[in-house]
C-alpha cells in the first residue's frame, strides 16, 4: 500500500488507505482509469457485505486454495488493480501454490505491462510472463485484448486465478476448458456466476487469507484437499453470499427502524 497520511482512528482508514493506493497508481500508470471506476462498483457491494470476510467466502478460499495445490499448472492472473494492492501477497502466494503469475489487462499498453512487471518484480517475482512478445497466444472467441496470453502460461493452465475480472474473458476460459477462481465482491455478476468457484470477497482481505490457507493446506494429505474440493458447490456458496447480504441489509434496516422509534 501507498504511504498517505490517513489517521488511523478514521473510522474509514482501511477504505481510504486503499482508494489512494489506486489514485497513486493510476498517476504512474499502472491502473486504468475503468479500474478506479470498477473498485468503486466493488466498494459498493462490500458495504453490503458488512466489509468483512464471510464464512461462504472462507469457505470458498479453501477450495480456491486446495485446487491450486491440486492442479498440474496454475496461472494466477494479474491486472492493473491487482498489483497496486497487493503485489506482495500475490508473489507469496504464487510460490507457496506453485503457481506462475502473468499479466493480463484488458487496456493494454506496452508501457503498463511494463509497469506491472516491474512493481510484481520488485515485489519478489522471479518471473513474469504475459509481457510483450511473450504473450503471442490467444483465447478462442474473445475480441479484447485480454484475449492475448502467455503459452508458457494462461495458455497452457489447467486452473487460472482472476482476481478481479470481467466476465467475457472467465466464460471464454471456462468454455475451452480451464478451471477459473474468480474474486468478485458481486455474487451477481457474468464472472462470479460463470467462475468455477467464487470468492465474494475483498482482494485486500482474500490475497493475504489465501496465503494463509496455502502455508496450512500445503502440509495436508492430498486426500484432504480433494475432499474440500468434493464438498464445495459454487452456486450454493454464492447463494449463501448473497443471503449474507440480506441479513446485514435485514439487520441494518431493523437498527434504524428501533432509533427511529426511539426518538419518537
Amino acid at each position: 500500500m501507498i504511504d498517505v497520511n490517513i489517521p488511523s482512528d478514521h473510522p474509514r482508514a482501511k477504505s481510504l488507505q486503499v482508494r489512494e493506493t489506486l489514485i497513486a497508481y493510476y498517476l504512474n500508470g499502472i491502473v486504468a482509469t475503468s479500474g478506479l471506476i470498477a473498485h468503486g462498483r466493488g466498494e459498493a457491494f462490500d458495504y453490503l457485505l458488512g466489509e468483512r470476510t464471510s464464512k461462504p467466502a472462507l469457505k470458498a478460499i479453501s477450495a480456491a486454495v486446495a485446487m491450486l495445490l491440486i492442479a498440474k499448472n496454475p496461472v494466477i492472473s494479474v491486472n492493473g488493480n491487482t498489483a497496486a494492492l497487493v503485489p506482495e501477497d500475490i508473489v507469496r502466494l504464487a510460490d507457496a501454490t506453485g503457481s506462475k503469475i502473468e499479466v493480463n489487462l484488458f487496456y493494454r499498453t506496452h508501457e503498463r505491462e511494463l509497469a506491472i512487471e516491474e512493481l510484481l518484480k520488485k515485489a519478489g517475482a522471479p518471473e513474469v510472463l504475459g509481457v510483450g512478445d511473450k504473450a503471442s497466444a490467444k483465447i478462442p472467441e474473445l475480441n479484447s485484448e485480454r484475449r492475448r496470453v502467455d503459452p508458457k502460461g494462461i495458455q497452457a493452465a489447467d486452473v487460472v486465478l482472476v482476481p478481479l475480472e470481467d466476465g467475457d474473458r472467465t466464460e471464454a476460459l471456462v468454455k475451452i476448458g480451464k478451471k477459473v477462481i474468480a474474486v468478485d465482491l458481486n455474487p451477481l455478476s457474468r464472472t462470479a456466476q460463470t467462475a468455477t468457484i467464487t470468492i465474494v470477497d475483498n482482494i485486500v482481505r482474500t490475497a493475504p487469507k489465501m496465503l494463509e490457507t496455502a502455508r496450512y493446506l500445503k502440509k495436508q494429505n492430498p486426500r484432504k484437499l480433494a475432499h474440500i474440493l468434493e464438498k464445495f458447490d459454487n452456486k450454493q456458496n454464492l447463494a449463501e453470499s448473497i443471503d449474507t447480504i440480506k441479513e446485514n441489509l435485514t439487520r441494518i434496516a431493523t437498527q434504524s427502524a428501533r432509533a427511529r422509534r426511539q426518538e419518537e
